[in-house]
């Protein structure tokens, strides 16, 4: 069994323009490399990571406490404590939470762990890619990881003998 307690991981903090969370890496910190949990915080005006879908890995969160806004390709829904909402690994899956209350929105976010993924950004027009070690694991161990502009797509044969 692998096991850790939430008060004994530290809070790592991401800001930037809307986006604005805590984040607790639980599975890591328990040494599960299998199943991604982490539990996250957001501020009140705060978002999670910007609008995306994976092309590998199934997400999913469990609002804990609090309530907020999913965008989804349906567009947006409202979510409260004891909400289970949950992504497929294809455009249809794609989401962002954002905070629009008065008091932090705490949730889980859970993932499958599959190493070579690709995440799509559809606001940025650019994709994510990671093999090695999944999105959300140890950058230590990637193989290749990085960002690209779709439209600096080239052809196969480009730069090859």
């Amino acid at each position: 069994m692998r096991h850790v307690n939430e008060a004994d991981v530290e809070w790592s903090e991401t800001e930037r323009e809307e986006t604005h969370f805590r984040r607790k890496q639980l599975s890591s910190a328990a040494g599960d490399n299998d199943l991604g949990t982490s539990l996250y915080e957001l501020p009140p005006g705060g978002a999670s990571w910007p609008y995306h879908f994976h092309t590998a890995n199934a997400e999913a969160v469990y609002i804990l406490h609090g309530s907020g806004v999913l965008r989804t390709p349906d567009g947006e829904t409202r979510v409260e404590s004891g909400d289970f909402c949950s992504f497929s690994p294809d455009p249809d899956g794609a989401h962002r939470l954002h905070n629009d209350g008065d008091e932090p929105l705490r949730y889980l976010a859970m993932s499958t762990m599959r190493d070579t993924d690709v995440t799509v950004y559809p606001d940025s027009d650019k994709i994510g890619v990671y093999a090695g070690a999944a999105p959300g694991g140890d950058k230590a161990e990637r193989v290749v990881s990085g960002y690209y502009r779709r439209e600096d797509d080239v052809d196969y044969w480009e730069g090859e003998k």
